[in-house]
């Protein structure tokens, strides 16, 4: 499955810069993820409270849920265990607390399913058709599929999927707070600092003590669903 008719030293970077852009069609700009409401209730006001808010995710859900699952997932792809690979999946689908948080993660997951298939060395990815009912429900099975056959780094993808998640709540901060451009860019230069840490623990993560538990976030995406005016999906 590994991607050996590429070669080249910093060719894995590239594979992963091109996975975790905004530019990578799978809509990932159009969901705020509770940020909507959460502005729109008064619960963040200003760059600290969307700091605040941040930082929660961070350590409450990423480095404790999707970071430790991608690590997994990455595994069963190398040692192509699908029965493993749709544990993973569907632990993390189970563990989106409401209906736009899994209509989100199943879109964006067939969204990136379509990429990689439309890919110009996708006949080598028969994981791409047998695999499909993982790749279709949870983004990160996608993730971890293609970190893997592009022999991408673990911890490089960790890193940059979380930059990615990042980047992508930051600009939406700055259209819903609103921030101003160099208050999203002093928000991403703090965090950035953070981010070897989260990796650093959910690589030290045991099975039994992955999950989340962000209830504001759940709430205000839940309240989402039904909030009369909103520019994101979620």
């Amino acid at each position: 499955m590994a991607d050996t008719g590429l070669s080249g030293p910093g060719l894995s970077n590239l594979r992963l810069w091109q996975l975790i852009s905004p530019n990578l069609p799978t809509g990932a700009f159009s969901y705020s993820q509770g940020l909507e409401w959460a502005v729109e209730c008064g619960w963040i006001r200003n760059k600290a409270d969307t700091h605040d808010w941040l930082q929660s995710v961070l350590d409450d859900s990423l480095r404790t849920l999707e970071l430790p699952i991608l690590l997994r997932l990455f595994h069963a792809a190398g040692n192509n265990n699908h029965l493993e690979f749709q544990h993973w999946t569907q632990w993390l689908y189970a563990s989106r607390e409401t209906s736009e948080l899994r209509h989100e993660e199943e879109q964006r997951a067939r969204a990136l399913l379509m990429v990689l298939r439309q890919l110009p060395d996708n006949e080598h990815w028969s994981e791409l058709e047998d695999w499909q009912p993982s790749l279709r429900q949870c983004q990160l099975a996608g993730y971890a599929l293609a970190a893997h056959h592009w022999q991408i780094p673990l911890e490089d993808l960790l890193a940059g999927y979380t930059w990615s998640w990042l980047e992508n709540a930051v600009a939406a901060a700055i259209k819903l707070v609103p921030l101003g451009q160099t208050e999203g860019q002093a928000l991403l230069y703090r965090f950035s600092t953070t981010i070897s840490t989260a990796v650093e623990h959910a690589l030290a993560l045991d099975d039994d003590a992955i999950g989340a538990s962000t209830p504001a976030l759940a709430i205000a995406s839940s309240l989402h669903e039904t909030q009369y005016s909103r520019l994101f999906r979620s």
